[in-house]
């Protein structure tokens, strides 16, 4: 039988939703939000959070006070997806049935039918034209539009003005739909790309290599730096990069004296660009002249430097690291340079977003809402330790707590927290010692890497803080052994640590261009530990690897979640570790953990694969380490 759910009378969009007084007490019998009540009667929220939302409601200006609900979106841990739609659910908007095809068809039909202004407004308020309906007994043509937020007061006024459209409905389309369909049928511009394009044909900007026989000078280096096309193909570059959604940014030359530039994207590299009409000494030159903190004239030490641009009416930064390398060709003195990319909206928030299974979740949000001890987040380079820390700062961070953290170098500002910043003046075993002095209540350490920082951070989870950090190992049992390694006592492991969190990063199967692996090998299957049963049951995929493919670009895969294994430090677990002999019984502690429901990396792996989200060669390659 269909799920119950209470009868809340719809009530106008301009009436107050929240009749709260200004009293200091809350109580969920004073309720009278209908999002809210709905929103807890689904169990989508949780009263401690509507709690936070009424507290900052309460300091709000009369003139300034919105519907409860709203402020809901605030809080760290709630989806806003989740509370837009409810909040359309409960005043009668419908949510729109989207046909990707037919959407994107209308879309490009439409492109005339509005100005640039008008698109770009659309935009930037999240409303999507999805489809027209005929009123046959009024004779009216109606626009079906969808936004993320049907219930605004004013939207309805502002599509007649600025659209000039006066018969449309509104339907509820979550926001991260309406914002691919805008990058699919339009896609940003790359103004400095198209700059190179239109350049290429007209401009050489090379030199004849097979006569050249000299080191290149100063003065023709300069000259050639100050050419338009070096310095559009590097912004170029930085753009397209961010709208690609890399992760980092490699230039180098190559063994011919060519340029090349390549994508980090969903862990893998590829190849965006070659360059062969520029001496690769110039186009190094640019890119270190834009990168404050770098010499553009040094080119025989490692450099760091930054960049920032606005890019797509956000501010990117970017983090460079300039590295020389050897090459055959005694004409070029070349130099690799890598860039990361730091963009602040991809910063996890939610746990929930981070794809961890009900059990690990539910273990991870137990361990950051104690008063002291330690997290551990393992995993090798790249497999997203950092932001699941940062996703468990969010959680935590509060105006009546101390939170510290000491990272090497800061990649992302999180707001309330209070994060220092490394140097030669200051190293990671002088930061912990006087992090102790300023008073913490939870501290995070991006990485114990040593004895000293080890036993530092130990010291702090036992003195009553809470205390984060990463470990390179390649599960969770083996974190304890590594600090015990490290030569700390097997007593303050077994007491310091609550959870270690194992973790690594799987590409998810492209939605568009998978195609159902009608003959799975049921060998290797059970081998990867299906049973018989979820082998008849499922539907397993193999990457499509489509050229034409607008979403993945022929790759297979697009985007990545996280799959782990949470040990978390039960009686028995502790004990064991403190009985210790010598060394520390890796496959013991792993045994015990899976008897008390800790689920394996290849088992997490093995049901985003049942899921439909990955295939079982993504599921092999990343789990290879597991026996």
């Amino acid at each position: 039988m269909p799920e119950k759910r209470p009868h809340i009378e719809p009530r106008s969009l301009t009436e107050p939703l929240d009749d709260s007084t200004d009293d200091a007490t809350f109580s969920l019998t004073d309720l009278s939000d209908p999002v809210v009540i709905m929103l807890l009667f689904q169990e989508l929220i949780r009263e401690e959070q509507v709690r936070k939302a009424w507290e900052k409601w309460r300091q709000l200006d009369e003139k300034q006070r919105r519907p409860l609900w709203r402020l809901l979106i605030e809080v760290d841990g709630i989806d806003p997806a989740v509370v837009y739609a409810t909040a359309a659910e409960v005043y009668g908007f419908k949510t729109a049935r989207i046909n990707r095809d037919q959407v994107l068809r209308f879309l490009r039909d439409q492109r005339n039918r509005f100005t640039q202004e008008q698109w770009d407004w659309m935009r930037r308020k999240w409303v999507l034209p999805i489809g027209q309906e005929v009123d046959e007994k009024r004779g009216l043509t109606r626009w079906l539009l969808g936004t993320h937020d049907p219930t605004r007061p004013s939207l309805h006024r502002q599509i007649v003005i600025q659209l000039g459209i006066d018969h449309f409905e509104l339907q509820y389309v979550p926001a991260r739909v309406i914002e691919k369909f805008f990058q699919e049928a339009f896609p940003r511009r790359n103004e400095y790309l198209e700059r190179v394009q239109q350049e290429d044909g007209a401009v050489d900007l090379g030199m004849n290599y097979e006569e050249e026989t000299e080191l290149i000078d100063e003065e023709s280096l300069e000259a050639e730096i100050n050419r338009s096309k070096l310095i559009n193909l590097f912004e170029a570059a930085l753009v397209e990069a961010v709208h690609q959604g890399a992760s980092d940014i490699h230039i180098f030359p190559n063994h011919n004296r060519q340029v090349e530039i390549h994508f980090r994207i969903d862990g893998d590299l590829n190849c965006w660009h070659v360059e062969d009409k520029v001496h690769p000494e110039a186009f190094l030159a640019v890119v270190k002249d834009q990168a404050g903190g770098v010499d553009r004239f040094e080119r025989d030490r490692a450099q760091d430097g930054f960049i920032q641009r606005w890019i797509d009416d956000h501010l990117i930064r970017f983090r460079v690291s300039v590295l020389p390398i050897a090459t055959a060709s005694f004409d070029v003195r070349a130099e690799s340079i890598v860039i990361r990319v730091l963009d602040d909206r991809k910063v996890i928030k939610d746990l929930r977003l981070l794809g961890l299974s009900e059990r690990a979740l539910e273990r991870f949000e137990w361990a950051i809402r104690q008063p002291y001890g330690m997290v551990i987040v393992t995993g090798p380079t790249g497999s997203g330790k950092s932001t699941t820390l940062y996703a468990a700062l969010h959680q935590v961070v509060s105006p009546r707590k101390n939170v510290l953290t000491v990272e090497d170098p800061v990649e992302y500002i999180i707001p309330g927290v209070r994060q220092i910043k490394l140097s030669h003046k200051l190293g990671l075993e002088d930061a912990l010692r006087a992090i102790l002095r300023h008073d913490p209540d939870i501290v995070m350490v991006g990485e114990m890497r040593d004895r000293q920082t080890a036993e530092l951070a130990i010291k702090l989870a036992n003195t009553g803080h809470l205390t984060f950090s990463t470990l390179h190992t390649n599960d969770a049992p083996s974190a304890v052994s590594r600090l015990y390694k490290m030569g700390i006592e097997p007593f303050l492991i077994a007491y310091a640590i609550n959870l270690v969190v194992a973790q690594r990063l799987i590409r998810k199967v492209c939605p568009a261009c998978k195609v159902e692996d009608k003959d799975p090998d049921y060998v290797m299957l059970r081998k990867l530990g299906f049973t018989d049963e979820e082998i008849a049951r499922a539907t397993f995929y193999k990457a499509g690897r489509d050229r034409r493919c607008k979403v993945c670009k022929g790759v297979g895969y697009k985007g990545r979640r996280a799959i782990v294994e949470a040990m978390y430090f039960s009686r028995t677990i502790r004990h064991m570790i403190v009985e210790a002999q010598g060394s520390i019984d890796e496959d013991a502690l792993r045994e015990q953990a899976i008897k008390e429901g800790m689920q394996t990396l290849r088992d997490a792996a093995r049901e985003v694969v049942l899921a439909g989200e990955t295939t079982v060669e993504e599921m092999i390659r990343v789990t290879t380490t597991e026996e």
